[in-house]
């Protein structure tokens, strides 16, 4: 009786040694809650306002000679109207490529960005559990990859809160200014 003790004793320890240290976190909410993700954001809405600055001068000019052609057109001959009207086409279609590439500039910007952002995270999480005794830290999101989870398990706080105490913060008006002195509207 006693082998049968003992040997349900060392089953017993060697189960309780092999778990494994698990835990979940919820990744939207630390992307959103994240401080560096929340300056860049700020960056882009500052450039992306700065940047409609830019062009909403050249598109009120646009504006008004469109207005002063419609006004003084019946007063122009035919092959004027039609010069007029193709330098109007033009200048048009150059206001738009100029704000389609200054938004695809942006996207693309802000999309290398948040993706900086996302890959710190990730490496963060990764040394964070590393540091912890973890042997799997699992990311969950409004798709739902965690279905249930024992309470205590999520460490999103935790997380958050070291990831943000790593952040060092600082400003972002300066890189702003930067980016959008380097796309010109003509």
């Amino acid at each position: 009786m006693k082998k049968i003790i003992a040997i349900g004793a060392v089953a017993i320890s060697l189960i309780s040694c092999n778990q494994e240290k698990t835990a979940y976190v919820d990744t939207t909410r630390v992307i959103q809650d994240y401080k560096e993700m929340k300056d860049v954001e700020s960056k882009f809405e500052a450039r992306r306002d700065s940047l409609t600055q830019l062009i909403t001068g050249p598109q009120q000019q646009f504006q008004q000679e469109v207005q002063e052609y419609q006004q003084g057109m019946s007063s122009m001959s035919a092959s004027q109207r039609q010069a007029k009207e193709q330098e109007l086409q033009q200048k048009g279609q150059q206001l738009q490529q100029q704000q389609q590439m200054i938004g695809q500039q942006l996207r693309t910007d802000s999309d290398s960005a948040i993706e900086e952002v996302v890959d710190k995270v990730k490496d963060f999480v990764a040394d964070y559990g590393e540091e912890n005794g973890y042997t799997y830290i699992f990311g969950s999101n409004e798709s739902a990859n965690i279905m249930y989870a024992k309470e205590g398990l999520d460490i999103t706080d935790e997380v958050l809160e070291e990831l943000n105490k790593t952040y060092g913060g600082g400003s972002t008006e300066a890189s702003t200014e930067e980016k959008t002195d380097s796309i010109s509207v003509e």
